[in-house]
């Protein structure tokens, strides 16, 4: 069994994640970190797993005991974190903030490092896309977990990078679900603003951006054009429903091909034939993507649930790979189309 701690344990994701690991066959959920609840049950903060835990939250963390840790903080937390902790070297480490995700050496060229905000810090995360990275996953010490929009964004547009398609300015939209921002409560996730309402949120300036570049860079080998992303606020729970648009000249048969020969052997990202609907992927860790080719446009929808392949259903991918499970343990659930 894999003894697993989380640290962050009060949020949105480590909801989820608990939710997963607590029905993974080959996971004991050893200890959940969380200082504001120390001491409560983590059903009284993660309502849905009433009968399925009786486990309580601590302010310990007992790291001798864990063969992995999972961070679910805020954003910026987990640098600050492992400086100031001393994690054994035996414990694998999976951080869901991006505090890790750009590497000078992983695959991101110099003028665009130097144009990072700040400038990525050396460290040996490997950026946690298993459809680019799998290997290097397997091999890892430290993950760092992809966003939510850049898997979604990125699942749609690699299969184009690897033919080498991206030469020009790629604008997408992207629309998400209340869950994206997080538990804490904020004028844009209360019900009465979010219900029957739809906003726009930092246009061309969205923090995901750069890990997208990155993982272009690595697989089509050079990105000289801007990726025009445009992020939307829905009024659902879960989910990231995305289209990108990128000029080609090639034909509809060849591209189609190219994408299902680039997913052709993936357990979760499928190529799909038909136009998609969100509630496809909403409580599954897949990633479906669909391409149109119109007037020498090529449109790519992809979607996935946020909380699942945007986040802990992916960590968990993620934790299969790095102690040699079937990648697909523990994630083999039912979408809820209705």
């Amino acid at each position: 069994m894999i003894r697993i701690g989380i640290l962050g344990g009060a949020g949105y994701t480590a909801g989820e994640l608990i939710r997963l690991l607590i029905n993974h066959p080959e996971a004991e959920l050893v200890f959940v970190n969380s200082e504001s609840n120390a001491g409560n049950l983590i059903t009284d903060v993660h309502e849905g797993l009433y009968g399925d835990t009786d486990l309580r939250f601590t302010s310990e963390m007992p790291f001798d005991d864990v063969d992995v840790l999972f961070f679910c903080f805020g954003h910026g937390k987990s640098e600050r974190f492992l400086a100031e902790h001393n994690v054994p070297v035996k414990v694998k480490i999976i951080d869901l903030a991006q505090d890790f995700r750009l590497a000078p050496t992983n695959g991101l060229p110099a003028d665009d490092v130097a144009a990072t905000k700040p400038t990525p810090a050396v460290h040996d995360f490997v950026y946690g896309l298993p459809e680019i990275n799998r290997e290097r996953i397997r091999a890892a010490r430290h993950i760092a977990n992809p966003g939510c929009f850049a898997t979604c964004i990125q699942l749609g547009l690699l299969p184009a990078a690897k033919m080498g398609l991206i030469n020009s300015a790629v604008s997408v939209n992207a629309i998400t679900g209340s869950t994206g921002a997080g538990v804490k409560p904020g004028a844009t996730t209360h019900f009465s603003w979010r219900n029957n309402n739809l906003s726009i949120y930092k246009a061309f300036t969205h923090q995901h951006i750069p890990e997208i570049r990155q993982s272009i860079c690595q697989v089509q080998g050079h990105l000289d054009s801007d990726i025009d992303f445009i992020p939307y606020r829905g009024d659902f729970a879960r989910g990231i429903f995305a289209t990108e648009v990128i000029r080609t000249d090639k034909d509809a048969e060849t591209i189609v091909q190219g994408y299902k020969d680039f997913y052709k052997e993936e357990p979760f990202t499928h190529y799909v034939d038909k136009p998609l609907d969100l509630k496809q992927v909403v409580n599954t860790n897949k990633a479906h993507v669909h391409c149109d080719i119109i007037d020498g446009k090529l449109l790519v929808t992809s979607c996935i649930d946020n909380l699942l392949k945007g986040a802990v259903g992916q960590a968990v991918e993620n934790m299969n790979l790095m102690f040699g499970l079937d990648e697909t343990t523990g994630l083999r659930l039912k979408p809820s189309a209705f």
